[in-house]
């Protein structure tokens, strides 16, 4: 699933600041059949395990990502990148940027809930070394849909290949 090498789109990921947050939604509202409001994201960064994140290219926000720390994981709870700048590298960019906060210490998986018919998130996810791990029947309050229980474990022994597949990972692409 990889993107023509020429499309790259180099990007600088830091902190999300309150500035960002028009361009935040609109990526938001693009993407997403039952998208966020400003308040979701507001409420939810106002905790205090939770991080935000822009990818931004020139001036331009073009990605974003809403995660929160635990003790042994970090939870990714939105995760988007602007329709025009997709299969560009920026969603790898920022998935990157998580996996450097791991370590066989401490952090030691990431986790997130896709939408059983966000068939693209499934892909990319996995493509990304995510594995389906279960299914969250009714998850979502806007709709009786199921979600994937997705997760990246750390780890220096296990490549992609020694990893099982199971009847889940299947059903998720």
């Amino acid at each position: 699933m990889s993107a023509d090498p020429r499309q790259q789109v180099r990007v600088h990921i830091r902190w999300m600041i309150r500035r960002d947050m028009a361009e935040v939604l609109d990526i938001e509202r693009g993407s997403f059949e039952f998208p966020w409001f400003e308040e979701d994201f507001i409420r939810c960064l106002r905790q205090r395990n939770c991080i935000g994140m822009v990818a931004e290219h020139g001036e331009r926000v073009v990605g974003f990502m809403i995660y929160e720390l635990h003790k042994t994981r970090l939870h990714i709870l939105n995760f988007a990148v602007h329709p025009q700048y997709r299969r560009q590298g920026v969603g790898k960019q920022m998935i990157d940027k998580l996996l450097g906060k791991l370590s066989s210490q401490r952090r030691v998986r990431i986790t997130l809930e896709v939408r059983e018919t966000n068939l693209p998130a499934q892909l990319f996810f996995k493509a990304a070394g995510f594995r389906a791990v279960t299914v969250l029947r009714a998850y979502y309050e806007d709709s009786p849909e199921d979600a994937y229980l997705m997760q990246f474990r750390h780890s220096y022994e296990e490549t992609p290949e020694a990893i099982p597949m199971n009847r889940i990972d299947r059903m998720a692409g």
